[in-house]
């Protein structure tokens, strides 16, 4: 049974998973988790405002690289793949980005399109639900995009019918608008309308009608499940695949809008990365949940899911 590592180098934070590929005899394959980690270095940092990365943002991912090459060779990995999204493509120093990859990881570090992004989640999102409470809809909010995936699973594999990526995501909107603390209500506002402007295209190329289940992927919607269960902390296992009703979604987003920072980071479940760009995060979501009531879509409940597009990316060196 070999072993692969699968590495999402996003524009908030880098996760690691080191995983034992079981093959069936039918042709699927099943993930049994070695390990998962994950380290807010925020790569993304100001590249919205320069179009560099930050040196200090380089040399923050460089030390969680670090440490992820030698859990890999720790645990016996034979294969390993990562892959970056927004904020290398956007990056005019991005070669220096690729060289310090090259060095630690000895494999190039993948520039992936949007597109590719939300299959790869879509794939890894899937995987454990009932194909009948399909077509899903996936919803991936990271740090510099959005992505929107519609399709159907099997039970084997996923069939993608519609996928689309904005670049819309907690930092960029947090950098780009809610720049008070807390944000005032011309920056709520503002925020409100570049959120649905910018997703506008991929409700136009996503027709999120055809969908029986959404389900939302990464650290701000996992957050936000987290908050409104009242986690005494951030507990992985109460989280995959638990539920989120429009009205504890808004409940959880109003009164993160409303929070200053020292009451944000005094949120049990609130990884100090996020403090930052959480609220931005949630005011997508909330964006989210409200475009696709009223395009016809299944948007209550939310169910929310740890298995992304690590999984996906794992998957993928079957």
């Amino acid at each position: 049974m070999p072993r692969v590592a699968a590495i999402d180098c996003g524009t908030n934070s880098i996760r690691l998973l080191v995983a034992e590929l079981t093959y069936r005899h039918d042709g699927s394959v099943d993930l049994r988790d070695l390990h998962r980690e994950m380290r807010i270095v925020r790569l993304g940092q100001g590249v919205d405002a320069t179009g560099e990365l930050a040196p200090e943002a380089l040399e923050r991912t460089r030390e969680a690289l670090k440490a992820y090459a030698i859990a890999a060779r720790r645990k016996g990995v034979e294969r390993l793949r990562m892959v970056a999204t927004s904020a290398t493509r956007d990056a005019s120093n991005r070669d220096e980005f690729f060289t310090m990859t090259r060095e630690l990881l000895g494999t190039e570090a993948e520039v992936i399109t949007g597109e590719e992004e939300a299959r790869l989640s879509f794939t890894g999102a899937v995987g454990e639900q009932d194909p009948d409470d399909g077509p899903f809809l996936v919803v991936d909010v990271g740090g510099g995009s959005t992505e929107l995936v519609l399709g159907t699973w099997n039970g084997r594999e996923a069939d993608v019918w519609a996928s689309h990526s904005v670049d819309i995501g907690c930092v960029r909107l947090t950098e780009r608008v809610l720049r008070s603390d807390p944000p005032t209500a011309d920056e709520l506002a503002e925020a409100e309308r570049v959120a649905v402007r910018t997703l506008e295209p991929a409700f136009e190329a996503v027709d999120v009608s055809r969908a029986g289940r959404w389900i939302g992927l990464a650290g701000t919607i996992t957050t936000l499940s987290a908050i409104a269960q009242d986690l005494p902390e951030y507990d992985s296992e109460r989280i995959h695949l638990s539920t989120l009703s429009r009205d504890d979604l808004d409940t959880v987003v109003r009164d993160l809008l409303a929070a200053d920072r020292a009451m944000r980071a005094a949120i049990p479940v609130m990884h100090p990365g996020r403090v930052d760009v959480i609220g931005g995060g949630a005011l997508i979501v909330r964006v989210l949940a409200e475009q696709i009531a009223q395009r016809g879509g299944p948007a209550d409940p939310l169910v929310v899911s740890e298995h992304d597009i690590l999984d996906g990316i794992a998957l993928s060196l079957a």
